[in-house]
């Protein structure tokens, strides 16, 4: 059914409770990629599904295999990534008590990462639950399923799945074009003085030339959530990037007359404050309509329509009419300025590193980060060529993301260049699936930026007037460690060497680990 239904790659670790689920694989002409730890298995169908657009399938154990695994689905979940959990779990555990993996109920523990989380009692509701993630994940929106089904259940014998092929028959079903919607923005659009349009992850669907042209017909200026990065082309010289966090951007959004959110939250991690910081009149545009809850209806106009059809719309009815706003490219480029010397003098050393490797990357490179300061600088300055190629463990902001996160968009991604950026803490979380990635022969550079501490932690500590504690960990030597595991590895003394080895590294026979520090500027 799996392979029926486009799935090509299932992620996972097999078990004596999970064993079942592996019958037939190979005979259906699936690839099972073997993970090192369920975390890392979860955290590939995370990569994969960001990478390809489908959703990224994982197998694990009842118990511990399905505990390991909920950091990845919570991650999934708080990012809109559409993955697939299917677990085994115990026949009984009411009446028996000792058993091995036994939890008290596993299958609400899995409730509590992810948009549902079902027991599949028999064959035929298997085959409907599976179904309906699937079809799920075409209709709404993406988060993370899991499924659960019993030992004895999945040793029985069984049908050939009805819904086999349903598959054709799905499309997008989102909310579509909204006419008064469109005229409404538009309307607006064209009385604003300061326009201030703020493209969201949400947004990501309408593309980068549709983004652009809008921003630029109504003269507005932008900003991009992180998840929206690359939304805008460079063509558009009111654009303000990623830079909604700097503390000083609410007085900018301050002196709007309309601010226009297309396919955003405004979570806490998109602000890293409370409020926006506008008073202007607003327009929120999203396919959620859990984000347009609670709104003050007096202040904010809220649609609740998929953002591509409305808005090429609303471009259609503005494209032609003399718009003139207030902004000017002078200020812009003024602000964009401040903040970035912000950005560098918060996180000294990281700014001329990223800029180097901007520039030895190939088109296409799609980039894993970690919760580390090089990304957390670089999601700031860094202006993406195309949307959707900068990976983040955004809202749950979990350690260990990228090199698994990597690995899983480097085999959906087959040939194209795929790079991991990693700090050296959150490399020991999963640095095990290195050898996933040797095993299968992936090109893959590991930026791994050791500052030798929680760099971040110790900053937030003694900016709380903390003594900082417990933020410095004995490190291996990374490059021997990666040798170990079979990788190349090497590490720079110049940007220059850093960039050359970028470059030889996307053509090596297998995954390489560049070991820099911050002194290397």
């Amino acid at each position: 059914m799996l392979k029926d239904r486009g799935v090509d790659v299932i992620f996972g670790i097999p078990g004596v409770h999970n064993q079942e689920m592996y019958r037939g694989i190979e005979e259906a002409g699936i690839t099972h990629v073997l993970a090192r730890h369920e975390q890392g298995a979860g955290f590939m169908a995370d990569g994969y599904a960001r990478a390809t657009g489908r959703p990224g399938v994982a197998y694990v154990i009842t118990g511990p295999g399905l505990c390991n695994i909920m950091t990845p689905m919570g991650q999934a979940y708080s990012d809109s990534v559409p993955m697939l959990v299917i677990s085994s779990c115990l026949d009984e555990t009411a009446a028996r008590r000792g058993q091995l993996h036994q939890m008290k109920d596993q299958r609400a523990a899995a409730e509590t990462v992810c948009d549902w989380s079902h027991e599949a009692r028999s064959a035929e509701a298997a085959y409907a639950l599976i179904d309906r993630a699937l079809v799920e994940f075409e209709t709404e929106r993406m988060r993370p399923k899991h499924v659960q089904v019993p030992i004895g259940v999945l040793e029985g014998m069984a049908a050939i799945s009805p819904y086999a092929s349903r598959f054709e028959r799905w499309g997008p079903q989102r909310p579509q074009r909204d006419e008064y919607a469109s005229t409404q923005v538009a309307k607006a659009l064209k009385e604003a003085r300061r326009p201030i349009i703020v493209f969201g992850g949400g947004a990501t669907l309408m593309g980068r030339t549709l983004c652009t042209k809008l921003a630029m017909a109504s003269k507005a200026a932008t900003f991009e959530t992180y998840a929206g990065r690359g939304l805008i082309g460079p063509d558009h010289s009111l654009h303000l990037g990623s830079m909604l966090a700097r503390p000083d951007s609410a007085s900018v959004l301050a002196t709007a007359d309309l601010v226009v959110v297309i396919g955003s939250e405004l979570a806490e991690v998109d602000l890293w404050r409370k409020e926006l910081g506008h008073s202007c009149k607003t327009i929120r545009i999203d396919e959620d309509p859990e984000n347009l809850a609670g709104l003050p209806q007096e202040e904010v106009e809220a649609f609740c329509v998929s953002s591509y059809p409305m808005m090429e719309a609303t471009w259609e009815l503005i494209k032609d009419a003399e718009i003139n706003t207030d902004w000017s490219d002078e200020e812009v480029i003024r602000l964009r300025q401040r903040w970035r010397a912000e950005v560098d003098a918060e996180y000294p050393g990281v700014l001329p590193v990223a800029d180097a490797l901007k520039a030895c990357l190939p088109d296409g490179t799609m980039i894993y980060s970690d919760m580390t300061q090089f990304a957390y600088a670089s999601k700031e300055v860094w202006d993406m060529d195309e949307p959707g190629h900068w990976h983040h463990p955004y809202g749950f902001g979990t350690l260990g993301y990228a090199l698994p996160a990597a690995i899983g968009g480097a085999v959906g991604r087959d040939g194209q260049p795929t790079i991991a950026i990693m700090g050296d803490y959150g490399f020991h979380y999963t640095m095990a699936e290195l050898g996933v990635a040797v095993e299968l022969g992936l090109p893959i550079p590991i930026i791994l930026w050791d500052n030798g501490k929680l760099g971040a932690i110790e900053a937030s500590m003694v900016g709380a007037q903390i003594a900082p504690n417990a933020v410095i960990a004995r490190n291996p030597d990374f490059v021997k460690l990666a040798e170990a595991f079979g990788a190349a590895a090497v590490k720079p003394g110049s940007l220059d060497e850093m960039q050359a080895a970028v470059r030889q590294a996307f053509s090596a026979a297998g995954p390489t680990l560049i070991h820099v520090t911050p002194d290397i500027a």
